[in-house]
């Protein structure tokens, strides 16, 4: 089960709970703050993150910032977070940045918490999340942008169909040295695409 969507509103704010066999992916919200910033404070999630530490204050940072946010306002950051049907923990979150000078193209990027890689659920989550994106959104353009020494995130973005569009040398000053970075992209048509052939199998 992949994409199984579910909406509320809640003060006129409409959000989206979205599930996969293994995950609920929601909004972020004042109870999650601890179990996100158990994970972002760690350096290997924030090695390649915008962030070098990532305190308490922070994480409820975060969380308020989402209090009043509905899904596809242009120019912000939604952020879901992912939870472990098993465990019902939080392990992970999935920020969709809704563009607002073309509001058919949204930005994706993805964190997890080490000891839940290498299982799959990164990929679960995306691939759901894109289903969303296309099916239901009806959007045109999915990006990524990944630092280019971080290989699981450029792999991850492969395997779920996107392509590599561009590889930027130097280009950006990223926590005192300048860093590369790679550009990833899928379009609807390219994803409509893959999930015929994927049923027809």
């Amino acid at each position: 089960m992949v994409g199984v969507s579910r909406y509320s509103s809640s003060m006129g704010i409409s959000t989206v709970e979205l599930e996969t066999e293994r995950l609920t992916l929601r909004q972020a919200r004042a109870d999650d703050a601890a179990a996100i910033q158990s994970y972002r404070s760690l350096p290997e999630v924030s090695k390649f993150q915008s962030w070098t530490t990532f305190d308490a204050a922070d994480a409820t940072r975060l969380v308020d910032d989402q209090s009043d946010l509905a899904i596809d306002t242009p120019n912000f950051w939604y952020q879901l977070v992912l939870v472990a049907k098993v465990s019902r923990s939080v392990i992970g979150d999935l920020a969709l940045h809704f563009r607002e000078d073309d509001h058919r193209q949204v930005e994706v990027g993805i964190n997890l918490a080490p000891t839940e890689q290498g299982n799959g659920l990164a990929a679960e989550a995306l691939q759901c999340v894109l289903n969303y994106l296309f099916g239901e959104l009806g959007k045109h353009r999915v990006l990524a942008i990944t630092d280019a020494a971080n290989e699981n995130a450029a792999a991850l973005f492969r395997r779920v169909g996107f392509r590599q569009e561009g590889h930027f040398l130097d280009h950006v000053l990223f926590k005192g040295s300048y860093g590369s970075e790679y550009l990833f992209a899928l379009l609807a048509r390219e994803w409509q695409t893959s999930a015929s052939e994927t049923s027809g199998r």
